[in-house]
């Protein structure tokens, strides 16, 4: 069943770019281990998810799907129009990549955390400890 453009736009619309389930979780993980942090400071490159701007550190917590996870079953491309997600995924590693160069010229050191790894505590307190034993 084809959708009508008024329906993919509502569908589109839906689908959220920031307090998603995976980044709700890194935050109340990290706020209860008594980290504070800024929300999407769009003054930094890619925009990052949370900023500890006095440790000078970016997290971005990162879609499986939408960025390539590499290995993560989630990350499976769809076998449906191949050249458009090709090129629309693609361009999300490249500008991810980018963004991650733009930030460590800049003296900042950006961490990413991936959506399934968001699901182990282990893994979450793992990144915890990266954020306390940046530089201050």
């Amino acid at each position: 069943m084809s959708e009508t453009p008024e329906q993919r736009s509502r569908t589109m619309r839906a689908v959220r770019s920031r307090d998603t389930a995976p980044e709700m979780v890194v935050r109340r993980f990290l706020h209860a281990a008594g980290l504070r942090f800024r929300l999407h400071d769009r003054r930094l490159p890619g925009v990052p998810d949370l900023v500890f701007p006095s440790r000078r550190v970016a997290l971005f917590v990162h879609g499986c799907f939408w960025h390539q996870h590499p290995g993560c079953k989630a990350a499976d491309r769809p076998k449906s129009r191949p050249d458009y997600w090709n090129q629309k995924l693609d361009g999300n590693v490249a500008r991810d990549a980018r963004h991650l160069v733009e930030l460590a010229a800049a003296g900042w050191t950006a961490l990413v955390i991936w959506e399934c790894e968001t699901r182990d505590p282990q893994r979450l307190a793992a990144l915890a400890a990266r954020v306390v034993a940046a530089k201050t």
